[in-house]
């Protein structure tokens, strides 16, 4: 990475994060209401609920049944995020590990106001134990949580490409399993970025010191002699 590179990397411009953070939460309650005054799902998610049912995959199931294991309940829930966070302290980053805690808290909190909120109903054909509401889905909104975390900390290419696959296989997964509408999935990862970069508006000035301080100790000990 060169220098510019860098400079644009480190430049958490908290108004940016601020206003697309605003925007995708406004955008996820607008499709809520949008789908609160419907009595029928939109005809996307008839069909692509239909497509889905019709061709039951039995590998698509086995690997939608491991993913909903890692993206919730105790492991998803628990396990994932304190991991994170305690590599992040060893890392020694731990204003990084606390802007994905509190970001982890704040989106799994909008997820549940928003699914008591619309109360919407899931799928008939749903094969797993679900929660109470259908929009927007805890698992990509957790999905998406972590991606965007990640990036914001770790701003690579690479890093964006597979947090973007890890949020579409999991919004697949869920709608594989029937318990999501399709656009119970857009919302959900609407939430999770959205909480992200308010989140992270916050935690910016920390983040950016934090990021250059690791970068000077790196410095520090690859100009040691050896």
């Amino acid at each position: 990475m060169t220098t510019v590179d860098r400079a644009r990397a480190d430049n958490l411009s908290r108004p940016v994060l601020f206003t697309v953070g605003g925007i995708l939460l406004l955008a996820a309650c607008g499709l809520g209401a949008l789908i609160l005054s419907r009595t029928e799902p939109f005809d996307l998610d008839e069909w692509w609920n239909a497509l889905l049912f019709a061709n039951d995959i039995p590998v698509l199931i086995a690997f939608s049944q491991v993913m909903n294991f890692l993206g919730a309940g105790w492991f998803g829930i628990f396990v994932v995020p304190i991991a994170v966070a305690l590599v992040l302290v060893l890392i020694k980053r731990p204003w990084s590990a606390l802007f994905f805690v509190i970001a982890q808290l704040a989106s799994a909190g909008a997820v549940q106001v928003l699914k008591h909120l619309f109360g919407r109903a899931r799928p008939e054909e749903i094969i797993v134990l679900s929660d109470f509401g259908s929009f927007p889905s805890g698992h990509v909104a957790n999905a998406a949580t972590l991606a965007a975390v990640a990036y914001i900390l770790f701003p690579r290419l690479f890093v964006a490409i597979i947090g973007v696959i890890y949020v579409m296989l999991m919004a697949i997964s869920r709608t594989a399993l029937h318990a999501h509408w399709l656009s119970d999935t857009l919302g959900g990862a609407m939430i999770g970025v959205g909480v992200v970069l308010i989140v992270g508006g916050f935690f910016a000035p920390l983040l950016v010191k934090e990021r250059s301080i690791v970068r000077a100790r790196e410095r520090h000990v690859s100009a040691a002699p050896q």
